[in-house]
């Protein structure tokens, strides 16, 4: 009878770490991208299903991460953000996944100081505690970035650009991933990379 009960305690232990390994598998291209939930500095709750028929870019961020100074300081996230929603009409949200106490934790407010004086144009900046969001996606580095299509399927994830530097001056010679795969889709072309190497600070996860 021990020995039975043991058995079934094991199986079901390892029943629940299977599926807890499942939960937080990481994301497929070509597949349905992770659902979620989260609340921008504004108190707005945002989910997945509500931007259905809507493209839509994540981007990771930490304000004192020098690779996301290296684009906003440039401009070059900013003029993506424009791009996105001006010619493609892209719904762009900017995720902080930094847990309180740690890098580039910020409150609702310090969040929308940051994107007036960045003169950054997000749709909204959602607040990501606990991280939850951010394990769902995988993302690991600020910038990390992803592209959703308007069937909610995840259709890229990786860097913003071929150049995982912090020099601002490497911009212009680096391949604008994410500006390259936007335009593609518009084009009604296959994305030519639609998994490229992300580069810059790790996400600063509570433990």
């Amino acid at each position: 009878m021990l020995l039975r009960n043991a058995v079934l305690i094991a199986s079901a232990l390892g029943l629940t770490m299977a599926l807890s390994l499942s939960a937080i598998a990481a994301p497929v291209i070509g597949e349905k991208a992770p659902d979620f939930e989260v609340v921008d500095t504004k108190g707005n709750t945002h989910q997945l299903s509500d931007f259905e028929g809507q493209v839509v870019v994540l981007e990771w961020t930490n304000h004192d991460c020098p690779f996301v100074r290296k684009h906003y300081g440039a401009g070059n996230m900013q003029d993506q953000q424009r791009m996105a929603r001006d010619e493609h009409d892209v719904v762009w949200l900017t995720v902080i996944s930094s847990s309180p106490g740690t890098q580039g934790h910020v409150s609702a407010e310090q969040a929308d100081e940051l994107t007036v004086s960045r003169n950054a144009e997000p749709a909204a900046v959602v607040l990501d505690e606990d991280g939850t969001m951010g394990r769902a996606y995988d993302a690991r580095v600020t910038p990390h970035m992803y592209i959703i299509d308007d069937t909610s399927t995840l259709v890229y994830m990786g860097g913003i650009d071929s150049n995982p530097s912090a020099d601002p001056n490497d911009i212009p010679e680096a391949t604008q991933y994410v500006v390259e795969a936007l335009n593609q889709m518009a084009a009604g072309e296959p994305i030519a990379e639609p998994i490229t190497r992300p580069y810059g600070c790790t996400v600063k996860y509570a433990d």
